[in-house]
């Protein structure tokens, strides 16, 4: 037997219970949206720093086997691989935003590079310049911007599939 004077006893309670609440649906359409907006633009931006600041770097260290002469490249490269590191965070709203900059910015272009042969090769010398062009080329040969691209993809698989987990519990 309880202490409190308060308490209602069993036979007292409502038969009935009260209907469940169901929560709120919210709209999942404005973060899918800055999600998509954000890897459609932020990937090439990004990539394009950390290959040009690559670039200058893979330079300046053939000149004079020393990296900390060039400062740009090395800002260059910083603030690129975090822009990067903000399009794989952009799969906390949305898993759409990585996945679209991995596909677009990274996997295509290294599957066009992989089976166009000399003739995209080319073509990257024409439309990069001097620098970015022998840095692009080089990311592209390498397949490391194939590389980027796939893990931009499972960084969006990966918020995707964190989000209907949590959501299950």
């Amino acid at each position: 037997m309880s202490t409190n004077p308060y308490a209602v006893p069993p036979h007292e309670q409502p038969s009935v219970p009260e209907p469940y609440l169901q929560p709120r649906q919210s709209s999942r359409a404005v973060p899918r949206v800055l999600s998509a907006l954000g890897g459609l633009l932020l990937s090439p931006v990004a990539l394009g720093l950390v290959i040009y600041g690559g670039s200058r770097l893979q330079r300046t260290y053939a000149q004079a086997y020393s990296v900390g002469e060039d400062p740009l490249g090395l800002i260059l490269l910083i603030v690129g691989g975090l822009l990067l590191l903000g399009v794989a965070l952009l799969g906390a709203l949305s898993g759409l935003g990585p996945v679209i900059g991995g596909l677009i910015w990274g996997v295509i272009p290294g599957l066009t590079t992989l089976l166009g042969g000399s003739s995209v090769i080319s073509t990257m010398y024409d439309i990069g310049g001097r620098e970015l062009g022998v840095g692009l080329v080089t990311w592209l040969v390498m397949g490391a911007l194939f590389a980027s691209g796939f893990l931009l993809i499972g960084a969006g698989l990966v918020g995707t599939l964190t989000r209907r987990r949590s959501n299950r519990v």
